[in-house]
């Protein structure tokens, strides 16, 4: 369970934090940052309490109070805080999965968009946003995910995703592709595949109950967001994917935790081996 955090206050200020931020991403689907009556009683979140009662590892309760997500959570934000002062700059989100992120969508996260306290934290992500950051990224079928997605990519903030603003983020992508050699699909015949996937209601237009009624937002957002992602999927070999989807009883969300926490523990058993082997010293990290 949490007994681990037992020792450590800083570890258990993350703790909660990241239980905080999980809640509010799921039951406040106002983006209010103020869970209503309402809110409450159309979540998860009281079954999920009440089921904490009977259950007596943490481990087993997914959403929101896992001690594993929120180790996996902990570690990738430190592996981007280089300086560990708890926040996050652009240089910083850059690096992400090997610099996934298009420019452009980097400049948009840090606004007001999808962040709140940007003046309060001097321009910097704070860990509770990315929290949120994570969880969009990991499970873009999510309904905050999706929402989360489209303001971003909404560059006008009209409302509804315009053939300007998809062209302006895929030639971004096309760009690094190319200075990579990776053949890249046109503007042209990109927009042409999206807009048969999304099939929208207003040609050439697409609002965000398009992408909420389908079932192919992660495809659609990959395309734009994570290039890395994109090209994973563009380069997979479908029946080597299928055997490798993981427990079909989990989402997007719960896989990427489950393979990311059993690489992490892995490789810090490596690391306390090494050390130990050589040095006869035990590893000293965070948590990861």
């Amino acid at each position: 369970g949490l007994a681990i955090l037992a020792d450590t206050s800083e570890f258990q200020a993350r703790y909660v934090e990241t239980v905080i931020a999980r809640i509010f991403f799921t039951v406040n689907r106002s983006w209010s940052e103020r869970i209503s009556a309402g809110e409450l009683k159309r979540s998860t979140f009281l079954t999920v309490l009440a089921l904490l009662e009977t259950e007596p590892d943490v481990n087993q309760v997914m959403e929101y109070f896992s001690y594993e997500h929120f180790y996996v959570i902990y570690c990738k934000f430190w592996e981007l805080d280089t300086d560990h002062d708890l926040f996050i700059d652009k240089s910083d989100l850059a690096r992400y999965n090997d610099h996934a992120l298009p420019p452009i969508l980097i400049q948009r996260i840090f606004s007001e968009t999808v962040q709140r306290d940007l003046k309060k934290n001097e321009g910097r992500m704070s860990y509770r946003d990315f929290v949120w950051f994570l969880l969009a990224d990991e499970d873009k079928q999510h309904p905050t995910s999706i929402e989360y997605w489209f303001r971003l990519m909404d560059l006008d903030g009209d409302g509804v995703l315009s053939m300007y603003e998809m062209e302006r983020v895929y030639e971004q992508q096309v760009r690094r592709m190319e200075r990579r050699g990776i053949e890249t699909l046109s503007v042209e015949d990109c927009l042409c595949q999206i807009l048969d996937m999304v099939k929208p209601r207003v040609s050439n237009k697409i609002g965000l109950r398009d992408i909420k009624r389908t079932q192919v937002a992660t495809l659609f957002f990959n395309t734009f967001v994570n290039l890395e992602k994109y090209l994973e999927y563009e380069q997979r070999d479908p029946f080597a994917a299928k055997e490798n989807e993981g427990d079909p009883e989990l989402n997007a969300w719960e896989r990427f935790c489950q393979r990311t926490y059993d690489r992490l523990i892995a490789e810090e058993q490596l690391a306390e081996d090494y050390l130990g082997e050589v040095f006869g010293v035990r590893a000293e990290g965070p948590l990861c």
